[in-house]
């Protein structure tokens, strides 16, 4: 049955595409929830798996089972994920050992710190991490971000002051 539906999904039906995955979705979590134990994880990974399965429904040869397949997509996208957690984890230490040294005073909780870092815009949050966490001076933040140097210059100190006052610990 999975056969008829691969190929219906293959050209171009998406009704079968749809009930393809259906069926198969439960199978997939299971799978991940088992290999991650972590159920929310699983639930997004799936979620990836199956994106990833639309976009690549062509490249299914009939070689293996369909079931096969999708779980090396799993696979792939859990241990994707993991390596993403695994710089996240390293972006959050030197981040509180950055803040740690500072002379700014950060007295909150480090996770206060962290989710008062990600309030940040995207335009303020970019240079400071570039600068504090990865080190870059401002002339090569200007250019990754494709903004002059005093923009970034004061992108930083701004993100820096909406820190503090987020933390309660602006001394001004």
């Amino acid at each position: 049955m999975d056969s008829d539906l691969i190929r219906r999904a293959q050209a171009g039906d998406e009704q079968a595409l749809a009930e393809l995955l259906k069926k198969h979705y439960s199978f997939i979590v299971k799978y991940v929830w088992k290999m991650s134990g972590d159920e929310q994880l699983a639930y997004d990974v799936t979620q990836d798996t199956l994106m990833k399965t639309i976009k690549k429904i062509n490249q299914f040869h009939h070689r293996s089972k369909f079931s096969t397949w999708l779980i090396q997509i799993a696979t792939h996208t859990y241990l994707d994920y993991k390596r993403k957690q695994n710089k996240k984890d390293k972006l959050d230490e030197k981040l509180r050992n950055e803040f740690s040294h500072s002379p700014v005073s950060f007295s909150n909780d480090w996770h206060e710190v962290q989710e008062a870092l990600w309030k940040l815009e995207d335009e303020h949050r970019i240079p400071l991490v570039l600068k504090h966490y990865y080190g870059y001076d401002y002339k090569d933040i200007a250019k990754m971000t494709k903004v002059k140097v005093g923009t970034v210059k004061s992108r930083v100190h701004y993100g820096l002051e909406k820190l503090r006052k987020e933390l309660k610990t602006d001394d001004r």
